[in-house]
This record gives C-alpha cells, sequence and structure tokens, in this order.
C-alpha cells in the first residue's frame, strides 16, 4: 500500500501540468527583452548571408536513350561462319548503356576529365575558367602551383599533379555540381544537370559533357558492328576478286576449244571444273552480299544514339536566397538557439544550484 501511494504522489496532476506551463510563458515573456535582441541579430546576420551568397545556374539537358531492338539474324546463312565473321553481333543493343549504366558514364572520372579540357572560349579551357572564377590557384597554392601549369598540351604528356588535380576537380563536380537522374524510372528520359556559379560555364560544361558522352556512346555501340562489316566487306571483295578470276579463266579454256568434238569428253573436263568453280563462286558471293546489305541495316540502326528533349539553353533556372527568406531563416534560427540556452539555463538555476 505504502508504494502504491508513493506511485500516486509522483504523478503530474493536471494541476501541476497547467502550473509549469504558466511559469515557463512567464518565464520567457520576461525575456522578450533577450529574445527580440537574438532575433533583430539573427535577421541582420540572414540579411548579410543572403546579399553575399552568390546565386547558382542550373544547366539541364534532357535526352531519350534510344535502345534498338534488332531481329532478322537468324536467317543469315551458315556461310558467314566458314569465313570467320561473327554476325550474332551484328543485333541487339549493348548492355554498356541500359539502365543506369550510361548515368555512371556520366559520372566517370574519364569523361568528366575529358569535358575540362574542352575549350570553354577563344584561347581558354573549362577546367582554367573552373580554376578561375573559384579562385583555386589561391586556395591550392600551397599545394600546388596552378598557374604554372599548361593544360593546352595533350593529355599523354601531363604530370602526375596535372592529372591529381583534373581528377580533384572531377571528383568536386561530380560529389557538388552534377546531378543524372531519370525523372520517371519507368521512362528512358534522362536529365543531366550542371549547377555553378558561374552561368556561362554551367551552360558550356553541360553541352561538351553531353557531345564526350554521346560521341563515346556512337564509337562504342558501333564498334562491333563496324568491325563486322568491315570483314564482310573484304570477305566480299575477296571472293568477287576470285569469282572474276574464275569467269576470265572459264572464258580463256572456251576460247581455246570453241568446238569441242562431242565424242572426246576428256577435251571438256577442264572447262567443266572452271565452270563449277564459277557456279560455287556464285552462290558464295551471292550469300556475302546477302549478309553484307543486312549487317548495313543493323549497323546503320546502331547509329541513332541520343535524341536532345531539352538542351541548356539561356537564361539558365537560377537558386538564391533572397532578402526576406534571408531575414526570416536567420531570425528563426536565432531565436530557437536563444530559447534552447535560455530554457537550460533555467534547469540548470532550479535543479542544480537550489539542490
Amino acid at each position: 500500500m505504502q508504494s502504491n501511494k508513493h506511485f500516486v504522489d509522483d504523478k503530474i496532476t493536471l494541476r501541476e501540468l497547467i502550473l509549469r506551463v504558466k511559469f515557463w510563458i512567464s518565464f520567457f515573456l520576461g525575456q522578450w527583452k533577450v529574445l527580440m535582441l537574438a532575433g533583430l541579430i539573427g535577421a541582420g546576420l540572414g540579411a548579410i548571408a543572403s546579399w553575399m551568397k552568390k546565386p547558382v545556374f542550373h544547366a539541364e539537358t534532357s535526352f531519350v536513350l534510344e535502345e534498338a531492338e534488332m531481329s532478322g539474324l537468324g536467317q543469315m546463312s551458315g556461310l558467314a561462319s566458314i569465313v570467320g565473321v561473327n554476325l550474332g553481333s551484328l543485333g541487339g543493343s549493348s548492355g554498356l548503356f541500359q539502365g543506369d549504366n550510361i548515368m555512371e558514364l556520366y559520372r566517370s572520372d574519364n569523361m568528366l576529365g575529358k569535358t575540362l579540357l574542352s575549350p570553354f572560349d577563344e584561347g581558354k579551357l573549362l577546367i582554367e575558367r573552373y580554376i578561375e572564377f573559384n579562385q583555386l590557384d589561391e586556395k591550392w597554392k600551397k599545394k600546388v602551383d596552378l598557374n604554372q601549369m599548361d593544360f593546352s598540351k595533350p593529355r599523354e604528356t601531363f604530370s602526375i599533379q596535372q592529372d591529381s588535380v583534373i581528377k580533384e576537380i572531377a571528383k568536386g563536380i561530380r560529389e557538388k555540381q552534377l546531378s543524372v537522374e531519370k525523372p520517371n524510372r519507368k521512362l528512358t528520359i534522362i536529365q543531366v544537370n550542371i549547377s555553378s556559379k558561374d552561368e556561362k560555364f554551367a551552360k558550356v560544361f553541360n553541352e561538351k559533357l553531353v557531345e564526350n558522352v554521346n560521341t563515346f556512346y556512337f564509337e562504342t555501340k558501333t564498334k562491333k558492328t563496324a568491325e563486322n562489316l568491315s570483314i564482310l566487306q573484304h570477305q566480299a571483295d575477296s571472293v568477287r576478286t576470285i569469282l572474276d578470276e574464275n569467269l576470265a579463266q572459264y572464258a580463256a579454256i572456251s576460247d581455246r576449244i570453241p568446238n569441242p568434238n562431242p565424242l572426246l569428253q576428256s577435251g571438256t573436263v577442264e572447262g567443266r571444273k572452271k565452270q563449277i568453280d564459277v557456279q560455287a563462286s556464285s552462290a558464295i558471293y551471292a550469300e556475302v552480299v546477302k549478309n553484307l546489305e543486312i549487317a548495313k541495316v543493323n549497323h546503320r540502326n546502331n547509329s541513332p544514339l541520343i535524341q536532345i528533349v531539352d538542351a541548356a539553353n539561356y537564361p539558365l533556372r537560377r537558386t538564391e536566397l533572397k532578402l526576406v527568406k534571408g531575414v526570416v531563416i536567420g531570425a528563426f534560427t536565432a531565436l530557437f538557439v536563444v530559447f534552447i540556452l535560455l530554457y537550460l539555463r533555467k534547469l540548470y538555476q532550479l535543479h542544480i544550484q537550489n539542490d
């Protein structure tokens, strides 16, 4: 019974709750000067922040990724495999560019580094513009002398420091300024967004990045079909040469014996052999040419790469901390911090100092 009574006594009654709420309301009302001062200071800091913070520009390009679906290769003759041609690779799209893989291609060091070394305007590269408006020559002067680096030289002649600078800048762009995403996972539309405090840099970098990935996509996607097309073309030319030679030899044999004696069959053997060679060469040439034409069609079907939907055009979308927003955020942040500090200080006075 005694323990139950103690348990009831420890409960907070409604009356005590109301008294505590009144106490804290009265306490904070008594600190109105401190709270007002904190709000004014916070509003002032927010106004300064909105004035000092530069706007960020966003260059966006959206495109449709085409994934070709080709068929009809099963009708090709087995003669192509005899001459060492892999016709099965002529159709179908490479898995490299399906799904999220092409999005990772946009984030790769290779593509970002190649884009940074692209021209920005006359006599200047994108990486030089990036270093200039981010003042990296001052920020990194203790580690590396960027003013002495010539990024216009061929990439294979770069020093270790130059490669390190490019990788570090590419890493910063990938983590803070680059966004590659699908607005809808069910669609094949991909958006590439570059954000920067320099409007022109954002637009040019976005365009060059899409262009570089587009070129890489074309070269890689059509590499296998182009190789097979080249092999088939070579085979067709070789078979045609053999066919022409057999035709010439058959004509020469026929000229030597214009009217063979039907009683002497041995005189027509050589001509018949050449006639068989001509027929065999003609059949092989017809099959190779048919496969060559199918390969050309498949190669053309692989050629369309990226269809641009929306390009990055001026004026670019911009985000900035406006004056009213900065004042409100600054005031509320300062009030919240001071409110917590006053509350903790009063708790300390009530429970620690009084004990």
